[in-house]
């Protein structure tokens, strides 16, 4: 089975759907997010013009190992096929999950997301001239990668308009590694998508304006800028969420599971010094990063960013959404990615708690279904 990229993006080796296809897409899909202290499954239908979250599952990689599923040491290598492959499995039978077809999330630090310019040229010419040009924007060589790009600015037989590129690469050996988690896990896998990509359609769904968004993972978090729907920019950085717990932890004296919870409750309103210096010490150098992101679009793009959103598990830590505001006097929103989707209404208060967490998961599955 083949993998394939998704959305309207352009590729040289993978078969892709467009919209005038819709009706060819599946009607149920499974969105599998691989992060490095988890695995975060969901299953969504499509029915008439609306869809429906049919199951979510979660499995945390200290219930089952002692190490991570993914490997920060070794630049996001793998824990091992077979031990994810069983992993996956167990949340999709805990889930009862029967759907067979699977996207999965590439992480952000396996692939390498990069824009930029061609001179005027016509349509036709586009796709040699962005392979041409790519390996001068990716870190490995062009025939080990396989690559995504998508026309983000400029009229294609225009002599006076230049044309900006939004290039996506991923290494073959990564997209090699998540066919055989998917074989072993006896799932099929439909499609790869960017972790980037499945991030914007779910949580900027229809806004056209110009989003800045924030996801706060474990081990990395990525900076993203999407203009009228079109991912523009994106970045990933060395922050890191867990890095919370251990200095709480290491500041009170506390157990790690100690630590978290006090950092969930209170986070950055705490009445104890130690704990809201703390994370204001090591939240400072991530929003001083997102201030540059925009200070750089604003100077590429001459356009001042509409609002922050913030994704992720770290995003609910108290106070986190208001000081980001007050910093970067921005208009800053933690979105829902479940909030257009049919589920029942008892299930609302744990819908929301768990949303920001199940973003990447959520955003591919739709992706397969044609969103």
């Amino acid at each position: 089975m083949a993998a394939n990229f998704l959305s309207d993006f352009n590729i040289n080796k993978f078969n892709i759907f467009s919209n005038p296809l819709k009706m060819f897409f599946p009607k149920k899909m499974v969105g599998i997010d691989i992060g490095t202290s988890s695995i975060k499954v969901v299953e969504i239908s499509r029915w008439g013009q609306g869809e429906a979250l049919e199951n979510y599952g979660e499995i945390k990689s200290l219930s089952l190992y002692k190490e991570p599923f993914i490997n920060m040491q070794k630049g996001g290598y793998l824990l091992s096929n077979y031990f994810i492959s069983r992993a996956i499995r167990a949340v999709l039978d805990e889930a009862k999950i029967k759907t067979k077809s699977v996207i999965f999330s590439i992480p952000d630090f396996s692939t390498f997301c990069t824009s930029f310019e061609l001179p005027p040229m016509e349509a036709r010419e586009l796709k040699e001239a962005v392979y041409y040009n790519a390996s001068q924007y990716i870190p490995l060589p062009v025939n080990e990668a396989t690559l995504d790009w998508k026309l983000i600015g400029g009229t294609p037989g225009d002599k006076q308009s230049a044309l900006k590129i939004f290039l996506v690469a991923i290494p073959n050996q990564i997209i090699q590694d998540y066919q055989k988690i998917a074989q072993m896990a006896g799932v099929e896998l439909y499609a790869v998508e960017a972790e980037a990509m499945g991030l914007s359609r779910a949580l900027v769904k229809e806004n056209k304006g110009c989003i800045c968004l924030v996801d706060i993972g474990v081990q990395s978090t990525t900076i993203n800028i999407i203009d009228n729907k079109n991912l523009k920019n994106s970045y990933s950085i060395d922050f890191a969420g867990s890095q919370l717990n251990y200095s709480i932890a290491s500041a009170l004296g506390l157990g790690h599971l100690q630590a978290e919870e006090l950092k969930n409750s209170e986070g950055l309103t705490s009445t104890k010094e130690e704990v809201s210096k703390t994370l204001y010490m090591l939240i400072d150098p991530l929003i001083i990063k997102v201030k540059k992101v925009l200070s750089d679009f604003y100077l590429q793009e001459g356009k001042e960013v509409d609002a922050i959103y913030l994704t992720g598990g770290t995003s609910s830590l108290p106070g986190l959404k208001e000081y980001f505001s007050e910093v970067l006097k921005k208009k800053v929103e933690i979105p829902n990615c479940f909030s257009d989707l049919l589920y029942p209404p008892i299930l609302e208060e744990t819908i929301e708690k768990i949303a920001p967490s199940f973003s990447v998961a959520t955003g591919v599955a739709r992706g397969g279904l044609g969103t």
